[in-house]
């Protein structure tokens, strides 16, 4: 027990480093969730702080995830539970940060790094969707929507003799992760979605 809860409190701890906020204050000395669609995550500093604030801040976010369940994995011998919780734990962290009143981000980025380190070719394929979507629809929000539902499927025609849990907790994740988007659904469906500049 004491194992778990010092699994879940570290990566809770890791996820839950708002680095949107951090560097929009730093740089800018604003508060990003007052700016731009009020959302602490790597598009909105893309838009609002810079280009190269917000690649830096997706990439940091991308590490919390990865490093959260590849140091567990590694100080734990590799125990797939721990790392199943160690993710939840991060991606936890990220969207529902204590740091700013338990509104995080959408836990793309986090998302993101989890499943590098659990299944590097869903995360990869969910990637490489991202990348070609944006490029057709200029949609952040579209494109992460778009490879989020790619890694869940891929997640369960993935090559080895994966356990069963690994698929059902990625599947749930990305379903939390794609909820997250609900507004930006919204305003998808309005024609109100800003498109981003690449």
């Amino acid at each position: 027990m004491q194992k778990i809860l010092l699994i879940t409190i570290m990566s809770y701890l890791v996820g839950s480093i708002p680095t949107a906020y951090l560097f929009a204050k730093i740089l800018k000395g604003i508060d990003i969730r007052k700016h731009g669609s009020g959302n602490p995550g790597a598009t909105n500093v893309f838009r609002t702080v810079g280009k190269t604030a917000g690649v830096i801040v997706f990439i940091i976010d991308m590490l919390k995830g990865f490093l959260a369940v590849y140091l567990v994995s590694r100080f734990f011998n590799a125990d797939i539970n721990y790392s199943l919780l160690s993710g939840i734990a991060a991606i936890g962290g990220h969207n529902w940060t204590v740091w700013l009143s338990f509104k995080g981000g959408k836990g793309v980025a986090t998302g993101a790094g989890v499943v590098f380190a659990l299944l590097p070719i869903s995360a990869t394929a969910g990637v490489a969707v991202f990348f070609v979507s944006l490029f057709l629809t200029k949609y952040v929000s579209l494109s992460s929507i778009f490879s989020t539902a790619v890694v869940a499927i891929v997640s369960w025609f993935y090559p080895g003799n994966n356990p069963l849990l690994i698929k059902i907790v990625i599947t749930l994740l990305c379903a939390v992760i794609i909820l997250r988007h609900k507004n930006n659904l919204v305003r998808l469906a309005k024609g109100e979605e800003p498109k981003i500049k690449l």
